[in-house]
């Protein structure tokens, strides 16, 4: 649950970031930074909060240069203190690197625990920080075989930007856990989490980065104006201008299906199917396998709209914009002190209740994770007039812990983990509830029905779990031969 942006080759690197960011801010409000190179010299700035308001123009004075990166953070692995906001910087032997990564790593505990009995002195509880003590103890000696060496050593999620004074690196994890693209704009290089900040800044959207692959763009190329041919790319291949490696080998790529259910924007392009039509097509599916007598389709904001739609379209049941959300609440707000029941969410939704009076109402949503805000909307609901309200939900029942960056629950507080459909339906107090099958979610998105990590739904993890020293690679011998490239 972050959100990682680089950009090489422009002159005002870190204000296209600070853009890039905005575009990313769903995927984390916690805290967020930039580092950018200018002249051989790296400057960071990093806060707590939202990029809005961690970015002045005075702010983004203090980062000149032509190459940045930049990082919206979440808090999976870590406390939320500006001590965990990226990106992380440090100064090895192979001089300065700043890192931002998304995504969360399995064996970081075990890691931790080795490294800090060889001597290492942590200054965050991020896992993101294991990376760098791995990369600044590789026997490797460029920055690229370093990087690869480190990123060899763990297991899990990541997808990152790495920033160097004469190079920028970006990198997905072999089963490809999290999304990250690349982008052109005007003779800069640009990656990204998500496409919709390509669209912001009005950069090209090339491709996806594959799942092991490592992108290596070189500062100095770039800052000497060196022109690069998109053209010569072609349909689906690889723009030239910048070195790929692959230095694992091929593993099952498990991208992340929540991120179609609900993480990513639904203006974005993920794994080679745009977000949106996603989500209508698990509303029409989900329209087919569960429908209900009713008199209008109620849509939960912003995550259930789109699938919603597809629900509407599938039954013939009028699809109406009945819940109304206020876009402008913080992550905290001031409750009175006289209490008022179901604040937190009634601040944050409204229901219009000429719209929903006397009617049948099918109230779909993209998930149920605790059941407690479900259970306060359908209240909201009946509490404005409904004769029936019917759930709907666009994924399947919510069953185990995310351990690759989607910060959910313990098991033992996921409420389909531990109840029946029907005890669930009584708890959230709907007259009827169905899911949509595993099966539909499957065959609403592209790609092979192997190729999503579905663990949320399965509670079948695509990796070991065990955070056993035993299982864990010898951290202070080289891991082999450096990466083998090949230019693009």
């Amino acid at each position: 649950m972050c959100g990682v942006f680089g950009i090489m080759g422009h002159p005002e690197a870190s204000r296209i970031s600070y853009l890039g960011l905005y575009a990313l801010q769903h995927r984390g409000q916690e805290s967020g930074g930039i580092a950018a190179v200018d002249g051989g010299a790296m400057f960071v700035e990093r806060g707590m909060g939202q990029v809005a308001d961690l970015f002045d123009e005075a702010c983004l004075d203090r980062l000149p240069g032509r190459s940045a990166i930049g990082h919206i953070r979440y808090s999976t692995a870590g406390s939320s203190k500006l001590q965990n906001a990226q990106p992380i910087r440090i100064e090895s032997r192979r001089g300065a690197i700043a890192l931002g990564h998304n995504g969360n790593l399995v064996n970081a505990e075990a890691l931790r625990r080795a490294l800090e009995d060889n001597g290492a002195i942590f200054t965050s509880t991020s896992d993101t920080e294991v990376i760098l003590h791995l990369f600044a103890r590789s026997q490797e000696e460029t920055v690229e075989d370093a990087l690869v060496d480190a990123l060899g050593r763990v297991q899990g999620a990541y997808s990152i930007a790495a920033l160097t004074p004469t190079q920028l690196l970006a990198a997905r994890d072999p089963n490809g856990f999290r999304p990250l693209s690349i982008g052109h704009l005007e003779g800069a290089w640009v990656v990204a989490s998500e496409s919709c900040a390509f669209d912001l800044i009005g950069a090209e959207f090339i491709r996806d980065l594959e799942p092991g692959e490592v992108i290596v763009l070189d500062h100095d190329a770039r800052a000497e104006g060196e022109s690069i041919d998109i053209v010569a790319a072609g349909a689906g291949g690889a723009a030239p201008g910048y070195v790929s490696h692959q230095p694992w080998a091929d593993r099952a790529r498990k991208s992340c299906i929540f991120e179609h259910v609900y993480f990513a924007r639904p203006d974005s392009e993920l794994y080679g199917d745009a977000v949106m039509g996603a989500r209508k097509r698990m509303g029409l599916t989900l329209g087919a396998e569960a429908p209900v007598e009713a008199d209008v389709v109620v849509p939960v904001p912003d995550g259930g709209v789109y699938a919603a739609q597809g629900y509407s379209e599938a039954t013939g049941v009028p699809f109406e914009l009945a819940l109304i959300r206020n876009h402008y609440v913080g992550r905290t707000f001031i409750e009175p002190r006289q209490s008022i029941r179901h604040f937190g969410v009634k601040v944050k939704l409204n229901p219009v209740e000429s719209l929903i009076r006397g009617r049948r109402v099918v109230l779909v949503d993209d998930s149920i994770v605790r059941g407690t805000t479900s259970g306060k909307i359908v209240e909201m609901i009946r509490a404005a007039g409904a004769a029936e309200v019917h759930v709907r939900i666009s994924s399947p029942p919510y069953v185990s812990s995310c351990y690759y960056g989607i910060d959910t629950p313990r098991r033992e507080d996921l409420i389909a983990a531990n109840h029946s459909l029907e005890e669930v339906r009584e708890q959230i107090g709907a007259d009827s509830l169905a899911y949509l099958s595993l099966e539909g979610l499957r065959a609403s998105v592209t790609g092979e029905d192997e190729s999503y990590c579905v663990a949320c739904f399965t509670a079948e993890y695509p990796t070991p779990l065990s955070d056993d020293l035993s299982t864990q690679m010898e951290l202070f011998t080289p891991a082999g031969a450096g990466p083998a490239s090949t230019p693009r």
